[in-house]
């Protein structure tokens, strides 16, 4: 959630940033509503007041018919007022959730996924002597990916993938690991980009596949909740994206200045329904219920949350630039960066198989955001005061569609594909 006083003390940037983002919040009405709620927080600690005055009166040898009778007013009147401070506090709420996060002001404002800005070309695009493949028939003619059994046992959209496939994943999952983990590599990518951030390392780990519906609404990744797998009789769901368990598991604690920024690399399996993409990406591994992430999730201090999300969107860059894969980088605009986002970034690699760029990686920044409604803290060095601390979340890799970028884009005529040189030591072999 947004603080509460840009709202109260600047409601025309709440306006604009419900306007850029095509959001469905009616301002004017939180506004009223903020007011009645806080009149009636005002009239019931007020007659709290009055009844614990009363209820002393009550216990002292100077109580008369008139205590009692004014006790047993206050009572029924305060009974009456909690009840409306309830259902008001519920009213108002629900319609401050809906509220998205402030755009940052070098978001491109735009109003449609078309008016996404491409801000960076990288790499040469591959050239062929043959007419290339997509990557999906050179996976099957190689038996790597086998749909038709995946439909069999669990239904469309999912897929078995065997072989030297399953080796080339793993191999992605230990390399990112590995350069994620060193500081070396890290400091290498701080200095070359300019940025005022610590070059402490990421910690992997391996998430729950389930997050509680609390948790997930308290992330602001519940909704759209129709692309959701929820558990039947359970208050459970199958996560999304790495990132959705990553950035709740601190949910409620204070961490101490001097331990952020906090860095997780997180592998995890993830699933969506893929709700109204029938008929989309239907041959091969682009789009399916159940695939792997690696996900780099961050907590760090409002002052360098921004330079942070910059840091990860450089680390994005440096892993395809390392693998060779041709990319070309968006900033995006304030339609597309979502609802808690106060900015975002996303890379497309080029698919030679489909002769166009596709999505590969996206970069949030959510400043406190997601913390406010998570109440995860930061307790300042100095004052010892509390404040919420800021969320990032990027991908390191989706992998089933970098092992779509590296089938297409290192493919041979005779349908073999070589290794990305970084991740021929991992996989101990230099074509597939």
């Amino acid at each position: 959630m947004i603080d509460i006083k840009i709202l109260r003390d600047t409601p025309e940037i709440v306006k604009n940033a419900v306007k850029v983002k095509s959001a469905n919040v009616d301002v004017d009405r939180l506004i009223v509503l903020d007011k009645e709620h806080r009149e009636l927080i005002s009239k019931v600690e007020q007659l709290r007041a009055e009844k614990n005055k009363l209820s002393k009166l009550l216990k002292s040898k100077d109580r008369d018919s008139q205590t009692i009778e004014a006790s047993k007013k206050i009572k029924e009147e305060l009974v009456d007022f909690e009840e409306q401070l309830k259902v008001k506090q519920k009213t108002f709420y629900d319609l401050y959730k809906l509220v998205p996060n402030i755009p940052t002001d070098d978001s491109p404002i735009g109003y449609t996924e078309e008016e996404n800005v491409v801000v960076k070309t990288w790499g040469e695009l591959p050239s062929f002597s043959f007419k290339p493949k997509n990557h999906f028939e050179i996976a099957e003619h190689k038996g790597w990916i086998d749909k038709e059994r995946a439909a069999k046992v669990a239904g469309a959209r999912f897929a078995y993938l065997k072989g030297d496939l399953v080796k080339l994943q793993l191999a992605l999952m230990t390399w990112v690991m590995d350069k994620l983990s060193d500081e070396v590599f890290l400091n290498e990518i701080v200095t070359s980009n300019n940025l005022s951030v610590s070059t402490k390392p990421f910690e992997p780990v391996l998430p729950p596949y389930m997050i509680r519906t609390g948790m997930y609404d308290a992330m602001d990744r519940l909704e759209p909740s129709e692309d959701r797998y929820k558990i039947e009789g359970t208050d459970q769901w199958l996560q999304g994206s790495a990132e959705h368990v990553l950035g709740s598991m601190h949910a409620g604690e204070i961490f101490e200045e001097r331990e952020l920024p906090i860095r997780y690399i997180g592998y995890a399996t993830s699933f969506r329904k893929e709700a109204g993409s029938a008929g989309k990406d239907m041959e091969g591994i682009i789009r399916l219920h159940q695939f792997d992430k690696l996900e780099m999730e961050t907590f760090s201090s409002k002052e360098t949350s921004h330079d942070e999300h910059l840091f990860l969107s450089a680390i994005q860059e440096k892993l395809m630039q390392l693998l060779e894969l041709p990319y070309q980088k968006l900033q995006k605009c304030t339609f597309d960066i979502g609802k808690p986002n106060a900015k975002g970034s996303d890379i497309e690699v080029w698919l030679p198989g489909q002769d166009k760029y596709r999505e590969t990686h996206t970069a949030d920044y959510m400043t406190d955001y997601q913390a406010r409604r998570l109440n995860t803290r930061v307790r300042k060095a100095g004052d010892k005061s509390l404040e919420f601390v800021h969320t990032n979340d990027a991908t390191a890799f989706a992998c089933g569609r970098a092992l779509v970028a590296i089938i297409e884009n290192n493919q041979k005529e005779n349908m073999d594909v070589e290794i990305p040189k970084e991740l021929q030591p991992y996989v101990r072999k230099t074509v597939i």
